[in-house]
């Protein structure tokens, strides 16, 4: 009876958020809405429709995102610079722990130079240890070589991603110039709101967003702030835990960047999360009537 209860408990809290659609037998689901976009023909100046499953698709989010980001050139030289930081900040901390004497270089220690005179003021080459003395105190550290080797790792991870983005940017970017109309050179005299009224325009014209054929501007704000509103609204359902009652200081609000990280990995980016894909939530989560099973599962 009390394992009943708790589920009974449980359900309900679910049941707080308010069924937006009926049910609906598995595999009708209504199709997801995305921009998609190919071009046709051998010259590639075709129509704009409905792109290959495999292709880069062109969502709302992608295309707004591009668009802050001043462009392909500036993405480009965004993703090489910060993978130039990761380098310098690797580098620079192993120089740091391997290559400098800091007896020397706080004057603990004199030197042992002959020719420097007694009361001579040290200079940071003094503190430098020689190339050769310098590799054999980083092959004397194993811990050191095992961090070095994680980070080339994270490197290596970090150049994949960058160049798998380069590809879905450069897709953008011919989504810009070729649909839109917004030549490369020309995009940073754009707002956004002029984007989107050529994004509403070149829908009216050819649709690209299946099945719906008038899109809003609210339509495409929904998109672009999907993962930033399911985290409010469930904390406005209080369905996630950020809110306590301490002693003498009353309810409070407790959500850090890792607690925060570890959320959106649950919701939006682990193996059980509410999303098959970056657009696309599950079937199973459409529908109202397997909330009790999904609830059961957590």
């Amino acid at each position: 009876m009390a394992e009943q209860g708790e589920e009974d408990r449980e359900y309900r809290e679910y049941r707080r958020l308010e069924d937006c659609e009926e049910d609906s037998p598995h595999g009708e689901e209504e199709e997801e809405q995305l921009l998609l976009h190919v071009t046709e023909g051998p010259t590639g100046t075709g129509t704009w429709g409905v792109h290959h499953p495999l292709k880069v698709s062109l969502t709302p989010p992608h295309i707004y995102h591009f668009h802050q980001r001043n462009g392909f050139a500036c993405v480009v030289l965004s993703d090489v610079l910060e993978l130039v930081q990761f380098l310098f900040v690797v580098t620079f901390s192993t120089f740091l722990l391997c290559c400098v004497d800091y007896d020397v270089l706080f004057a603990t220690r004199p030197l042992n130079h002959s020719h420097v005179p007694e009361h001579t003021k040290v200079t940071l080459p003094d503190a430098v240890l020689p190339a050769p003395q310098c590799a054999r105190r980083l092959r004397g550290s194993g811990w050191l070589l095992f961090l070095l080797v994680l980070a080339g790792a994270v490197w290596l991870c970090r150049l994949v991603t960058a160049l798998r983005r380069l590809v879905g940017y450069w897709e953008i970017r011919s989504f810009y110039i070729r649909a839109l109309g917004i030549p490369a050179e020309e995009l940073c005299n754009h707002s956004w709101q002029s984007v989107q009224a050529r994004l509403l325009a070149l829908q009216r014209r050819q649709p690209l967003c299946v099945p719906r054929r008038e899109l809003t501007e609210l339509d495409i704000h929904h998109r672009i702030l999907r993962f930033r509103n399911y985290p409010v609204a469930m904390v406005n359902k209080s369905l996630l835990p950020v809110r306590f009652r301490l002693p003498l200081l009353g309810p409070v609000v407790f959500l850090t960047r890792g607690l925060q990280f570890n959320l959106e990995l649950l919701l939006f980016r682990g193996p059980a999360a509410l999303f098959q894909n970056t657009w696309s939530l599950r079937p199973q989560v459409k529908r109202a009537g397997a909330r009790r099973a999904l609830a059961r599962g957590l």
